[in-house]
């Protein structure tokens, strides 16, 4: 068995407005592992400036990962604690190489394109007039739940944004979630969810920066719209710290992106814990690339969660790879296999 990895810069079809900043491209590194004469290729969805394994030698972890490959995939897993989007990577590539289509990692009723998995349909940072056409299409592209991204512009625009669907939509209608991305600070976050609250929203994703334990702790215990944890789980490793984390704060979701907390098996972590704590919970991918992406909801569809996922279909890039996901009527559907091969892919990888 050998391997080896690939770097790859995915570029945005349009500026992306998040509350870290305006985003044109995308970092993201490929493991492809070769065992006689068939390969397999796994996405390490590093995110800068978000990823817990954001570090310098990233690359150098990368290659001592290639050159133990002969370890497997529960041996490197562990070793790889602190390099939670190396991990997804590798759990993907061993399973693309085991399985008999390398881009079928999770065999179901989604891969064979008879289900689908209800998502909810995202609203990009950006100009009130930007933020508007974006409801609108999603509204009329059929989706019932509707994840706006906050904090770019004047809260009070904000707030105006959600109540025009409020006048239309009712909540039996129209799900809203909000994801502040910790843009609030903590004095006042509570009076913006109260303003917020007005308009019955679904859950505030991460209202206030990490690791502001208490505050986060004392907000989840008065708040009047649910709170959900995401940027909150990165960087939390180790099951006891998971634990800990959930026992502190109570949230009343969290949200779980495989790229950024260990893959699969750093995700059951979570799901384990939240369950046996009555939390709430569902996945999201974190702007990998359709191979990550595919990977993300065919293992998302086994879990069988019937909330809203937050996936796409990777159609924010303009250079990303052929995908068989497609949303319809707010649902992602997965179709024919037979035209996707992981040496088309990795053709494509190795000429850039």
């Amino acid at each position: 068995m050998k391997a080896h990895f690939k770097k790859y810069i995915l570029n945005f079809k349009q500026p992306s407005g998040t509350s870290r900043g305006v985003l044109t491209t995308k970092e993201t590194y490929f493991l492809i592992i070769e065992k006689n004469g068939k390969r397999g290729i796994g996405e390490c969805g590093l995110f800068r400036g978000l990823s817990y394994d954001d570090k310098l030698d990233y690359s150098d972890k990368l290659e001592w990962v290639c050159n133990n490959i002969h370890l497997g995939k529960n041996t490197l897993w562990e070793a790889l604690r602190q390099w939670p989007s190396i991990q997804f990577g590798v759990e993907q590539a061993f399973l693309s190489l085991e399985s008999d289509h390398p881009m079928i990692l999770f065999p179901s009723a989604f891969t064979k394109g008879q289900k689908a998995i209800s998502i909810n349909g995202l609203v990009w940072m950006g100009t009130p007039e930007f933020m508007s056409q974006q409801i609108s299409e999603k509204i009329q592209e059929g989706f019932n739940c509707i994840k706006l991204k906050i904090g770019a512009i004047d809260f009070n625009q904000e707030l105006r944004l959600i109540a025009n669907i409020r006048k239309e939509f009712s909540p039996e209608k129209i799900e809203i979630r909000v994801d502040a991305n910790g843009g609030f600070d903590k004095s006042n976050a509570l009076y913006k969810i109260n303003q917020l609250s007005e308009y019955k929203l679904h859950s505030i994703e991460q209202p206030i920066k990490k690791k502001q334990y208490d505050s986060m702790s004392d907000l989840c215990k008065v708040t009047p719209i649910p709170i959900a944890l995401d940027e909150e789980l990165i960087g939390v490793v180790n099951y006891n710290d998971k634990e800990n984390l959930l026992l502190k704060i109570r949230p009343k979701y969290i949200i779980l992106k495989p790229s950024l907390v260990g893959g699969f098996k750093g995700s059951l972590e979570w799901i384990e814990i939240a369950e046996k704590l009555n939390i709430g919970w569902w996945v999201t991918s974190a702007l990998e690339s359709n191979i990550g992406l595919n990977a993300i909801a065919q293992w998302t569809f086994t879990l069988n969660n019937s909330m809203p996922q937050g996936l796409g279909t990777g159609g924010l890039f303009t250079n990303n790879f052929e995908s068989n996901l497609v949303v319809k009527n707010g649902h992602l559907w997965c179709e024919d296999f037979k035209e996707i091969s992981a040496g088309k892919i990795i053709n494509q990888l190795e000429s850039n």
